[in-house]
């Protein structure tokens, strides 16, 4: 029996693609031109990879943005897990506040947030992962809500618990297999994210690779473009690997 088209999901979806790899697409084609000699080549990848503060920053703003990564999942992960296994009447309160990073100016957050973190912290580098953290919140925030909202979480958790497993050891070794996607999905926009914040960084007055990119731009405007294609396709490239090689533990126990 043949399967009918969702015409109206499969107008969405080539919409949505349309919207983000023309633009991708248009901005690949003009980095790879040659003014000067005319045509296209990678001129211009070779110039950005050939700049020596290239490397640094882009490692400098990938551990930045992995560190916030890893603080997003400690922290939300648990704290969303209880709010749907306890039924909290706390539950719309944290929902609306989640939403107020949208909503908050860039400028007051980095002021506020900065000088309520404690003073080891704001003398470091290491303060940006926890305020790209906040940043994240309502996107991080609600693509683990949709990945729990999707499984018997509380049935999964009694019977892992029932087991002998600790809450850690629940929540590590079932529960995360199980929102995979969603947990996938929350790595990728948090990194991102990170990876791409630029105003709040200028506004703490430190140095990484979207600031370097501005500055890089301000010598070669194709240079600039072409580092910003490579700033999409690495993190694309690196999600994409790690999703593809994380073990579906939920497929293996099912075998």
């Amino acid at each position: 029996m043949k399967r009918r088209i969702d015409l109206p999901l499969l107008i969405t979806l080539t919409t949505l693609a349309l919207f983000v790899f023309v633009p991708m697409i248009s901005a690949f084609e003009y980095s790879i031109r040659t003014p000067v000699e005319g045509g296209y080549g990678l001129t211009n990848y070779k110039w950005a990879v050939a700049d020596e503060d290239f490397l640094y920053y882009i490692l400098r703003s990938g551990w930045l943005s992995a560190l916030t990564v890893l603080v997003t999942l400690v922290i939300l992960v648990p704290t969303v897990t209880w709010l749907h296994l306890s039924d909290s009447k706390l539950r719309p309160l944290i929902d609306g506040l989640s939403l107020l990073p949208l909503v908050i100016p860039v400028v007051a957050f980095a002021v506020g947030a900065q000088i309520s973190l404690p003073e080891f912290v704001q003398n470091t580098v290491l303060e940006l992962p926890f305020l790209y953290f906040i940043l994240a919140l309502p996107y991080a925030y609600r693509a683990l809500d949709i990945g729990l909202n999707s499984i018997p979480l509380k049935t999964i958790t009694e019977a892992a618990r029932s087991t002998g497993a600790s809450w850690s050891r629940t929540i590590i070794s079932v529960i995360i297999p199980v929102i995979r996607g969603a947990v996938m999905g929350t790595i990728a926009l948090t990194f991102a994210l990170s990876l791409g914040e630029y105003t709040l960084t200028v506004l703490l007055h430190w140095d990484t690779f979207p600031t370097w990119v501005t500055f890089v731009a301000q010598e070669n405007i194709l240079g600039a473009i072409a580092i910003s294609m490579m700033s999409l396709i690495i993190p694309f490239i690196l999600l994409t690997g790690i999703t593809l090689l994380m073990p579906d533990r939920s497929a293996q126990r099912r075998k």
